[in-house]
């Protein structure tokens, strides 16, 4: 049980400094994108690009975009299911659990009860012996 919990415990947090080597990650590119599109932009200024080639590269930002937001979406649902499938084998494990321990409790009370039985019978032997040495007495 306690290896499990070790376990989840390491494997969350590995999937937390995933994500945020990941975070860590995109925002380096964002940077890189800021300091490109700032360098573009002075470039424009400056004249030496044309429109279309402007426009072309802002498309294929856009798109670069768009993959991005994609990507994170699909690691978002991802981790949500991964999260999820935990979280249903805790709750077997549980259940699991706690089907032994009913299962215990119930041998526990069948020994119990077997033990009554015997003791129960003990005493009749005894009532027997001590009503056979009673007539035995009374005989004598």
């Amino acid at each position: 049980m306690w290896e499990e919990e070790e376990e989840t415990k390491e494997k969350e947090e590995k999937e937390k400094e995933e994500e945020e080597e990941k975070q860590e990650k995109e925002k380096e590119e964002e940077e890189e994108e800021e300091e490109d599109e700032d360098e573009e932009e002075e470039e424009k200024e400056e004249g030496k690009e044309e429109d279309v080639d402007v426009e072309e590269e802002e498309e294929e930002e856009e798109e670069e975009e768009e993959e991005e937001e994609e990507e994170e979406e699909e690691e978002e649902e991802g981790q949500k299911e991964d999260e999820e499938e935990e979280e249903e084998e805790e709750e077997e494990e549980e259940e699991e659990e706690e089907e032994e321990e009913e299962e215990e409790e119930e041998e526990e009370e069948e020994e119990q009860e077997e033990e009554k039985g015997r003791r129960r019978k003990g005493l009749l032997r005894t009532r027997s012996r001590n009503k056979s040495r009673m007539r035995g007495r009374e005989r004598d």
